[in-house]
């Protein structure tokens, strides 16, 4: 379950922020501040869809805040007044800030707890489909690759080594709010993941490790994914480590023409996911 600090303040009680004091400057450092996320154990979460699902999901979110002085939807007076979560005014200016806008305050921003990376999160099963990202550097694909894994059905995300942070505003914004529904856990290096890896086949579920790169052995077309299976995405610029080159059980490539020497590693690993829902009849059963 994600965790984090608990809530200042009592559900239901009102504070105000209408200048740069203290609780404003911690909350903008969620910004841009890696370690102060992880020191704060909190994330910022903008957007209409994102906080619904947050809220649909159980995300734990410390605190809602909202223009003072502005007029509100009946989306955002709804959260406000059912939520229970603690409520802050903040002048419109800072707002804008806060969500990262130009001029316009956001009807609402959240601060979130961020989430375990207990691998305990991660559901396994027979059916397991999880997906491995190797030291991304952008935020944006770690996102992305959040968002398509959770529409083609997988298990998880687990975002190993040196990374970009899983709650940068732009992964979080990328994810389009399938952040608070797919298990995300971030790992520090191939070997704990292979470990839990070997877990999971003590126990019975013959998890298959499958790596992607553009001169993979084997099409993906003809790779069996229907078993459990965790798909391995390398870095943008270097493709998988050598570490995880020997974990893996089969590395595949993706056929491609044109001008292109490579895909991007969000679109790759969307391709791999869509291949595998597709050997598995889609999430559902439904097509795309």
């Amino acid at each position: 379950m994600p965790t984090g600090a608990a809530a200042p303040a009592r559900a239901g009680a009102v504070h105000r922020v209408s200048t740069r004091n203290a609780q404003f400057q911690t909350w903008q450092a969620l910004l841009a501040n890696r370690n102060k996320r992880q020191r704060q154990g909190e994330f910022l979460i903008h957007g209409v869809r994102p906080i619904t699902l947050a809220l649909e999901y159980g995300w734990p979110l410390h605190r809602l805040l909202h223009p003072a002085g502005q007029r509100l939807s009946a989306w955002a007076q709804g959260v406000l007044r059912d939520s229970g979560i603690p409520v802050s005014e903040v002048a419109p200016e800072l707002l804008a800030e806060l969500g990262e806008r130009e001029d316009t305050a956001p009807e609402l921003v959240a601060v979130a707890a961020l989430g375990s990376d207990d691998f305990g999160r991660l559901p396994v099963g027979p059916d397991f489909l999880g997906v491995a990202f190797d030291r991304p550097t952008n935020p944006g694909n770690i996102g992305t690759l959040t968002r398509s894994a959770d529409a083609f059905g997988a298990s998880g995300l687990i975002v190993t080594g040196h990374a970009a942070d899983v709650y940068d505003p732009k992964s979080v914004r990328a994810s389009t709010g399938s952040l608070f529904k797919l298990p995300v856990i971030r790992s520090a290096a191939p070997s704990d993941v292979l470990e839990w890896v070997v877990a999971q086949r003590e126990r019975g579920v013959p998890v298959k490790i499958v790596g992607t790169d553009e001169h993979g052995e084997t099409s993906v077309d003809a790779c069996d994914l229907t078993g459990p299976v965790l798909l391995v995405v390398g870095n943008e610029t270097v493709g998988m480590s050598k570490t995880w080159r020997e974990i893996c059980d089969e590395v595949v490539s993706i056929p491609i023409g044109g001008a292109a020497s490579s895909l991007n590693a969000a679109s790759a690993g969307t391709l791999m996911l869509y291949e595998a829902a597709r050997q598995r009849g889609f999430p559902g059963g439904k097509r795309p």
